[in-house]
């Protein structure tokens, strides 16, 4: 393969790397700035609540967003915008004065963009694919393993930087990261980067909506996307909530990193794994497969909560859970319109976004009131009831098919639109992408 063609991924994935690294210290950063200006600990989980309801709105719509103004320039939009709203923290720190509320009303800006970019990355990787010749199983894998190493790293970079040059100097860091990012994007020409014609944009309600539709009356990416929002509802908050709970109480920190660490390694490898075998695996089982780790792994830790242990499930579990995401960016390639990938990837992204905070929740309630070892046991046993509906669900098993393969003139609902050049793509008679 040639550089010229294998160009595009590595700018898009370098992309990724810079954008997933910037915000894997803001997860260090922004709690750690907010408890300097408060010293409250509930401070810093009221800016994650409040940024959190419009991060699930923006979600919802960033896919209309994508499929209007075109996947590179929204992605592009969206790293500078995060830029602007992390690098105005210590220019008001230093100038106004940082409070409590301009920390809030920055971390809602920030949210509000952030979905956007991680909708218009995931809706070029069928156009990679094309460029470059490389497999979508290969994308795919390499795409969400660089992700799932950006955070990985990133929290220890964030540590590191408050450590050594403060944290104000780290958010000067992020932002720096994110046009970083933005200048990469900028060099992703694929097929289907760049900005529609005119006829060919959404509506924003009416677009929004289709892409709803369009997500659950196909009934293999229908359960699919609601099977995997079911293991992010019961497995992250374990990770987020349950563990931190068990190793505050004996104050071993390193614990916990090692459990959390462990599982993102696993999700890595696993991603990687996916990326160099994935076409040789029926999509189906990889994705019962994966559900079936995050069921095992939480088991493990309800029956045998000791760090040990919890180290090699956890890293298991990741392992199984890293083809998870590339099968479903699979499924979504073979079975949406292109011209409506960005609004099905949006609503992806939205149900994600939204367990979080109800999955967070539920594990804290039930930790008050029925203890730790309960709350495991709950959330294994919800676990195993995912990975059962996944193992009987028949759509499921036309997960398998490739119908644009199957029928390659299969009809898009705007195909009808009449196509005509974008001024962005003709450059001297030579059509450009």
């Amino acid at each position: 393969m040639s550089r010229t063609k294998v160009l595009p991924f590595i700018a898009l994935e370098g992309s990724t790397l810079l954008a997933g690294l910037a915000n894997g210290v803001a997860m260090v950063a922004l709690p750690w700035l907010v408890l300097d200006l408060t010293g409250r600990a509930d401070a810093a989980g009221l800016v994650a609540l409040v940024s959190g309801v419009p991060m699930l709105l923006s979600s919802l719509f960033s896919g209309t967003l994508v499929d209007s103004m075109g996947r590179r320039r929204t992605s592009v939009f969206s790293d500078l915008m995060s830029a602007v709203s992390v690098a105005a923290i210590p220019v008001v720190y230093f100038t106004v004065g940082l409070t409590f509320t301009w920390v809030l009303v920055l971390a809602v800006l920030g949210a509000v963009f952030d979905p956007a970019g991680v909708t218009a990355r995931e809706s070029m990787l069928t156009g990679v694919s094309q460029a470059t010749g490389l497999r979508l199983e290969q994308v795919n894998g390499i795409h969400e393993a660089v992700w799932g190493l950006a955070f990985l790293v990133g929290p220890a970079v964030g540590a590191g930087l408050i450590a050594t040059v403060g944290v104000q100097a780290a958010f000067g860091v992020m932002a720096v990261s994110f046009v970083a990012s933005a200048c990469l994007l900028a060099l992703v020409h694929v097929p289907g980067a760049g900005r529609p014609h005119h006829e060919a944009r959404p509506a924003f309600w009416s677009g929004t909506l289709d892409g709803i539709r369009l997500v659950f009356q196909d009934a293999p990416i229908r359960d699919v996307v609601l099977l995997s929002t079911g293991v992010v509802a019961v497995a992250y908050p374990v990770l987020g909530i349950v563990l931190p709970v068990i190793y505050q109480a004996s104050d071993d920190p390193v614990g916990l990193g090692a459990i959390v660490m462990s599982f993102s390694l696993g999700g890595v490898i696993g991603a990687l794994t996916y990326s160099k075998f994935g076409h040789h695996a029926h999509p189906r089982g990889a994705f019962v497969l994966s559900m079936w780790g995050a069921a095992l792994s939480l088991s493990a830790f309800a029956i045998w909560p000791v760090t040990g242990v919890m180290v090699a499930s956890a890293f298991a579990g990741g392992l199984l859970l890293g083809p998870m995401n590339p099968v479903i960016n699979l499924a979504l390639q073979r079975r949406t319109p292109e011209s409506m990938r960005g609004r099905a990837m949006g609503v992806v992204v939205a149900l994600a976004y939204g367990v979080y905070p109800i999955g967070y929740v539920c594990a804290g309630l039930l930790v008050e009131h029925l203890g730790v070892r309960a709350t495991l046991a709950i959330f294994a046993a919800a676990g195993i009831a995912v990975a059962l509906v996944a193992a009987v669900a028949p759509a499921l098993r036309r997960l398998d098919e490739d119908p644009q393969r199957e029928d390659p003139e299969r009809e898009d609902p705007e195909r009808e639109v009449p196509q005509r050049e974008d001024p962005e793509r003709v450059n001297s008679g030579r059509v450009v992408v």
